[in-house]
């Protein structure tokens, strides 16, 4: 049973961040977009049933919660904090989950992957950790040729600007190793 820590707003005005005392996912982030997609998550499927929630993102001690924007937030945050204070703490025998998510794009050359390795590497110093910090993330979804594809999470896959500033900062980013890269956003 997490206690809510804090809660911070992100740079997107339609999602707030929840921060938990302790975690309840070890480094494996969740996101839904929709409460069909969320169906099978106990915990993203609670908050989906509160009117006005849009978007789920959580990992670690950190939970997104995006609404319509059609919400007070003091009101919606009331509603939330309860599903929250209701989900179990991360298990301890999770962190082998952790091992098994590593990001793995099927069939790159050899050469590819040594490319691939260096573009993730970059991501997880440079950029993950900032769109945690906003209540979001960055999942590869495909590498082929000079084109990453992304899916933003949490706060950051649904705030107006991130699409094309936060694209061309990451694409500006991995240019200084891969100069002919294009990030696309799916």
């Amino acid at each position: 049973m997490p206690k809510i820590a804090e809660i911070e707003d992100t740079p997107n005005p339609n999602a707030v961040k929840f921060l938990l005392r302790e975690p309840i996912t070890w480094g494996i982030s969740r996101s839904y977009d929709n409460a069909e997609e969320a169906k099978e998550d106990p915990l993203a499927a609670a908050l989906f049933a509160i009117e006005h929630v849009t978007n789920v993102f959580y990992v670690d001690k950190c939970v997104t919660i995006t609404q319509d924007g059609k919400a007070h937030w003091p009101q919606l945050a009331r509603l939330i904090a309860v599903p929250l204070r209701e989900a179990p703490a991360a298990e301890a025998s999770s962190e082998a989950l952790v091992a098994a998510a590593a990001v793995v794009i099927a069939g790159l050359s050899p050469e590819d992957q040594e490319r691939f390795d260096k573009i993730n590497a970059m991501l997880d110093e440079k950029i993950r950790p900032y769109l945690r910090s906003d209540g979001g993330d960055l999942h590869v979804v495909g590498f082929s040729g000079n084109f990453l594809s992304v899916h933003l999470q949490g706060a950051c896959g649904s705030c107006p600007s991130s699409i094309s500033t936060t694209l061309i900062s990451i694409t500006n980013l991995l240019r200084t190793i891969e100069p002919e890269i294009e990030v696309l956003s799916v």
